[in-house]
């Protein structure tokens, strides 16, 4: 169960464990990539009998197979899914950017171009669990970025086929193209190309960490997003916080995998006690119970501090994909937050929220690193061109600064550019 430390204690045991070293996955990976890139269609179907425990006549999803998804699906997910859907089209339609120009001195004009990447691959996790939402997340910011081929894989069951839901939700979005294929194959058959799958610009979304190393590998010859590990849920909570909704809201994320961190700081001394206690009640009613059990008793933490500012140092130093903040007047608290993938505003707030339903996305930092980077989000499908117009007078105006930092670097040929058209305005 969740061990209780404080911060003091924290720092010197630092029980986030280093999940450790890939070396033998990295083998496998590059073997599965190297295969993938001599044999193609081949080395999929191989691979999918060989992991997913299927012998597939196609990897391409079939329409009568999307029909069949939806019509499972049933109509009160599928209104549920349009709900969430209008949530996040609408939250990510405000990250839209714009291409300009401005006209400046002299008729020089200075602009960007925002241009929108031609193909994408989204990775939807499988496996022991469907992820619709996961669907939402990839597919919608790459559409309102302009987008014109988005590709979505998932690994298939044994049974061959895709999780209803999953293809459904790819199907309620116009994903024409849908491939059962999941692990490092199916991104390095987006990344290099095979009969049946593209080669795309960028791949995107979460998967285990066969998909993550894979990914990782085939950077440079792609674009990725980001090299996302276990999820992660860390909880600033003070005196008026519910200790129901705190055990719920750990168990939520211990769920996703054994190897979730998730971590309670408070500032009440007695939130411990009674968190560990409606644990021992809630636990035992969860379909997963072991997997949350794994998580909390070895990636997971309750840290006490003495005032919510030490809490806040301490959630900083963490960076967690999501933070909830479970205090009186949350928003007071904004200006302290430096490093979170996600925040979670106030006790009916849960982080699901997030995952499903209100609109920004659920694709986010790991292990650290929302220090320096962002979730996903609408300029992640997009590149940005500048453009650069400079009359003859312009030119001849900065001719004698743009010759001499030329020279100062050593590059005369840099120079001579400029040179040769002052002769010729002369």
């Amino acid at each position: 169960m969740l061990k209780v430390f404080t911060k003091e204690e924290w720092e010197k045991t630092s029980p986030r464990k280093n999940i450790g070293s890939w070396e033998k996955e990295e083998k496998v990976v590059k073997k599965i990539i190297a295969d993938v890139r001599k044999r193609g269609d081949e080395a999929l179907l191989e691979l999918a009998l060989k992991y997913d425990g299927c012998l597939l006549e196609n990897l391409m999803v079939e329409e009568k197979e999307k029909k069949k998804a939806v019509k499972k699906a049933g109509t009160d997910f599928l209104k549920a899914l349009h709900k969430a859907l209008e949530n996040i089209e609408k939250f990510h339609r405000r990250q839209a950017r714009n291409s300009f120009i401005s006209n400046e001195e002299s008729g020089i004009m200075l602009g960007q171009m925002v241009i929108p990447l031609e193909k994408i691959g989204a990775y939807v996790p499988g496996g022991t669990a469907s992820y619709p939402s996961s669907v939402l997340m990839n597919v919608v910011p790459a559409k309102i970025a302009g987008v014109k081929e988005i590709f979505v894989c998932t690994p298939p069951g044994n049974d061959g086929n895709i999780n209803p839901y999953t293809l459904a939700a790819a199907v309620e979005l116009g994903v024409e193209k849908i491939y059962k294929m999941g692990g490092a194959q199916a991104v390095a058959a987006f990344a290099y190309g095979t009969g049946t799958v593209p080669v795309v610009d960028k791949i995107v979304g979460p998967g285990n960490i066969y998909v993550t190393l894979a990914k990782k590998m085939v950077y440079g010859d792609v674009d990725i997003d980001m090299l996302a590990g276990p999820s992660e849920l860390l909880i600033i909570a003070d005196y008026s916080a519910n200790p129901e909704f705190i055990a719920a809201d750990i168990m939520s994320q211990a769920e996703h995998d054994p190897l979730a961190a998730n971590f309670i700081v408070t500032s009440n001394p007695e939130l411990p006690g009674k968190v560990l206690d409606s644990l021992k009640i809630q636990l035992p009613q969860m379909n997963r119970q072991g997997i949350i059990e794994k998580s909390l008793r070895e990636h997971s933490a309750i840290i006490t501090v003495k005032d919510l500012a030490e809490a806040f140092r301490v959630s900083n130093d963490i960076a967690p994909e999501h933070l909830e903040v479970i205090v009186e007047n949350p928003l007071s608290y904004l200006p302290w937050i430096k490093n979170a993938g996600s925040v979670f505003l106030g006790a009916y707030t849960p982080e699901p929220l997030g995952d499903y339903y209100a609109g920004p996305n659920h694709v986010l930092p790991t292990g650290g690193a929302s220090r320096f980077s962002s979730g996903l989000n609408v300029d992640d499908f997009i590149k940005k061109t500048t453009l650069l117009y400079y009359p003859p007078q312009a030119l001849k105006e900065a001719a004698e600064d743009v010759i001499l930092l030329a020279e100062v670097e050593g590059l005369d040929a840099h120079a001579n550019t400029v040179k040769v058209r002052m002769k010729s305005l002369e």
